[in-house]
């Protein structure tokens, strides 16, 4: 009854319970925090092009190429149960099926901002700097690849002109000319221990809604290049079709 085997079983039960204590109330207490996340989305540029959007796609189709400004504040996302933050930004229009059918979303942009004493990943976004010296020892260019550089918070999120990292392409092969159009900023907090939390609008207890970090905008017609080069392959078509004999 009271033999070692028996004894080290009670052991690692009362440490399992214990670590599961500790761990639920470490999850649970996160809601002490508060967050006050802010964002201003800015849409710099959207182009409509026909083309080969992957270099593995086995057809031309049409797809948006859009460029952005983010200046956003996410720092009160991070408390003591953080481990990483996913942020990415989507696009959002109405699918050209009909009302039934849910609009369509694409994610334009994304990184992982990880907290401090987390590991890097190799999609962790990098504060930007402000100086173009060139570094000139080794410890002056790892200091610059790091995540957050002296005086920088995890969660700054500072875009000007951003390209995209993922072109916007439809189902259907055409994208332009699509109205009511919104490009939002989201979020998906990533802890240590517990649920991950998605962004959210309202504000819930000590947490505020996210106020901003989106965008109106519409599709633009497919670039006049792109157009006329359809329509002199129409015309060329058409000419064969008559030069041919019947």
């Amino acid at each position: 009854m009271h033999n070692t085997l028996t004894r080290v079983q009670n052991v690692f039960g009362f440490f399992t319970s214990v670590a599961f204590a500790v761990a639920a109330a470490i999850a649970i207490s996160v809601v002490l925090s508060s967050q006050t996340p802010s964002a201003s989305l800015q849409l710099r540029n959207v182009q409509v092009v026909k083309g080969r959007p992957h270099y593995y796609s086995t057809k031309r189709e049409e797809y948006a190429h859009i460029t952005f400004s983010l200046d956003a504040d996410l720092s009160t996302l991070f408390n003591w149960n953080t481990k990483q933050v996913f942020a990415y930004i989507t696009a959002s229009y109405p699918s050209d099926s009909p009302a039934s059918i849910p609009e369509s979303e694409a994610v334009v942009w994304d990184a992982v901002i990880p907290a401090k004493n987390a590991p890097e990943h190799h999609n962790t976004y990098i504060h930007p700097t402000k100086s173009t010296a060139r570094p000139k020892t080794k410890k002056e260019r790892l200091s610059l690849n790091k995540a957050y550089p002296p005086g920088k918070e995890p969660g700054i999120l500072k875009l000007d002109k951003q390209k995209p990292k993922y072109q916007i392409t439809d189902v259907s092969g055409k994208i332009a000319e699509r109205n009511n159009a919104t490009l939002t900023l989201h979020w998906n907090v990533q802890p240590w221990v517990g649920a991950l939390v998605w962004d959210n609008r309202r504000t819930v207890g000590r947490w505020q809604g996210l106020k901003g970090g989106e965008a109106a905008f519409e599709f633009p017609p497919l670039k006049a290049t792109e157009a006329k080069k359809e329509d002199l392959k129409t015309a060329t078509g058409k000419e064969k079709n008559r030069g041919s004999p019947a």
